[in-house]
């Protein structure tokens, strides 16, 4: 299956066989792999800045973890940047007028390299997903209750003869 990552004992004897000598193409006929997928985690052991041995030595979840770091977007300075400030964004959401939209401009102010409106978006979505409180379904009988208020902000009007601007209330009203 491709990007599926192998078993760690797998990968050791990969490294088994490289520290023997084994040319790439022998490799993976011995352990039924592409040699592409042995390139590839021949250059991530490379990268790992440990010899064979220590690899060898290493158990399977740290060696895991040390081969198959995940997603590197999530790992970039401008990601931990941005995860200090979801509480701050969570918080101003909850006040009236405040769009993902007006935080993203605020936060492209503060940070001219942070992401762009899609992926603040998705990334503060997943963060409030994460923290959003239970809730509960309740049944209702069609027409049965009327629910009225009035809206948050208050409107204005200008009157035509004066100049004068007039606040309003609009009046809400929900039939369910």
């Amino acid at each position: 299956m491709a990007g599926k990552s192998r078993p760690m004992s797998q990968i050791k004897q990969l490294i088994r066989l490289k520290q023997q000598g084994y040319a790439i193409k022998a490799i993976a006929r011995c352990l039924s792999l592409s040699k592409n997928t042995v390139k590839t985690y021949l250059f991530k052991i490379g990268q790992a800045k440990l010899n064979m041995n220590e690899l060898l030595e290493l158990e399977d979840p740290i060696l895991d973890g040390l081969l198959n770091a995940g997603n590197p977007a999530y790992r970039d300075a401008r990601f931990e940047d941005f995860k200090e400030r979801l509480s701050y964004f969570q918080q101003e959401l909850g006040r009236p007028g405040v769009t993902r939209k007006l935080l993203w401009e605020e936060y492209k102010q503060s940070v001219s390299d942070g992401y762009e409106l899609s992926q603040f978006c998705f990334h503060l979505g997943q963060y409030l997903k994460v923290q959003k409180r239970s809730s509960m379904v309740m049944e209702h009988t069609p027409a049965d209750k009327l629910y009225i208020d009035f809206s948050g902000k208050k409107l204005h009007f200008i009157d035509g003869n004066t100049g004068e601007i007039i606040n309003c209330e609009i009046f809400v009203a929900c039939l369910e």
